[in-house]
């Protein structure tokens, strides 16, 4: 059976293999420590779960509008302007079955083959995968630490051409950690609207900083450029529901209704009962997210402490979302049991066969210097993860 060139173009997630890799070795009995998850370890908050069982016993469980019921996108619409001052009709709001595929949809509807994506890197694993599905090509623009892993307006104008169509920002970013600040994202939004490109602003962690950092939406910044941003948010970072699959997308009415379009022939409505308990996520109280955000702190500040420690590591505090970016290029070149680390992925290898912790590769996040690791599990897992890991290096030669 010969493929089409799109499904050849599409590269296999290295960070879900990674981490079903972990799981069947959980499975099989061995004491895996996995720091590669991209979900919280919290449990669902109860009054959300009890909105999903009240749907299910009121048999709300049949199709819905494609694009979303109309009490959870005035949720959204009242979410957004309780966080960042936003104000959208629910006409202007799609609700899709995940962030994920909330982006997906977005880059669908703006590119076509031929046109560009600038993408700062480190970036999220799909993000380049969904640009190359359209037939758009992604144009990296590399950060450091130095810059603390984020663009400037210069950078954003060094790599504009005619074929720009798009610039992707991630903030707080996945998997660096990293948050635009205000005075940034104005200039950066001044060369998007003086260049006539459109931005994907991915939310999803916006509700997980840390140090009293308050995070910025750019399209809160002025009329000009909300007119040419697509806010992408969800449940599933804040709410801890992961699996329940609800994202959603504000923006520009035509394009929503683009979307909308698309969607009807793809998955048509998110799941109805799903759509109900993100209704009470969003209108509920908000102090589950704020407890769970004040422990992801003591985490972040225990993790980060303890990988500056480690000979060969250097690791920035990140300021949102739940991970720790570590430059391992200290080691590289290093040995243990005749296995040489040249990279990302052989420091990957060898911590989950040796040291049976598993982390996640910085190559496929564009970064192979470094490695993503979760502080989405308990503290006593984390402190064990982290000796593990010491001891290993410490064995180096």
């Amino acid at each position: 059976m010969m493929l089409s060139a799109r499904a050849q173009s599409i590269n296999p997630s290295l960070t879900l293999g990674i981490t079903a890799r972990a799981k069947a070795m959980r499975a099989e009995g061995i004491d895996i420590i996995g720091f590669g998850a991209g979900e919280p370890d919290f449990d669902t908050p109860e009054h959300i779960k009890q909105e999903a069982i009240k749907a299910i016993s009121e048999g709300f469980t049949k199709y819905t509008p494609t694009s979303g019921i109309p009490e959870l996108k005035q949720a959204v619409c009242n979410r957004f302007k309780e966080d960042s001052g936003l104000d959208y009709e629910p006409s202007e709001v799609i609700v899709s079955c995940g962030a994920k595929h909330s982006i997906y949809n977005c880059i669908q509807v703006l590119c076509d083959a031929g046109d560009e994506v600038i993408l700062p890197s480190p970036y999220w694993v799909s993000y380049p995968e969904q640009i190359r599905v359209a037939g758009a090509t992604p144009v990296v623009i590399d950060t450091d630490e130095e810059s603390g892993f984020r663009i400037n307006a210069e950078m954003l104008s060094e790599h504009l051409t005619k074929k720009t169509k798009l610039l992707i920002l991630n903030s707080p970013s996945n998997p660096t950690g990293s948050v635009y600040s205000e005075e940034e994202l104005k200039s950066i939004a001044s060369v998007a609207v003086e260049n006539g490109i459109w931005v994907i602003s991915d939310e999803i962690y916006d509700k997980i900083v840390y140090d009293g950092f308050k995070q910025v939406s750019i399209a809160s910044l002025n009329p000009e450029i909300k007119a040419r941003t697509l806010v992408v948010n969800g449940v599933s970072k804040a709410y801890s529901m992961t699996g329940w699959r609800i994202g959603y997308v504000a923006g520009d009415k035509a394009i929503i209704g683009a979307m909308s379009n698309l969607q009807d022939h793809s998955t048509s409505n998110p799941t109805s009962i799903a759509q109900k308990a993100a209704v009470a996520a969003l209108s509920g109280t908000q102090e589950p997210v704020q407890q769970m955000t004040v422990e992801f702190e003591k985490r972040r500040n225990y993790m980060v402490e303890r990988l500056n420690q480690i000979p060969g590591f250097t690791c920035l505090m990140p300021q949102g979302a739940f991970y720790a970016f570590v430059n391992i290029s200290g080691i590289f070149g290093k040995s243990i049991n005749g296995q040489t680390i040249n990279n990302s992925m052989d420091m990957t290898e060898l911590l989950l066969s040796e040291a049976m912790v598993a982390v996640l590769p910085g190559s496929p996040f564009g970064a192979d210097n470094y490695l993503r690791l979760s502080y989405a599990t308990s503290m006593e897992n984390i402190i064990s993860g982290l000796d593990r890991i010491g001891e290993l290096i410490n064995r180096m030669g």
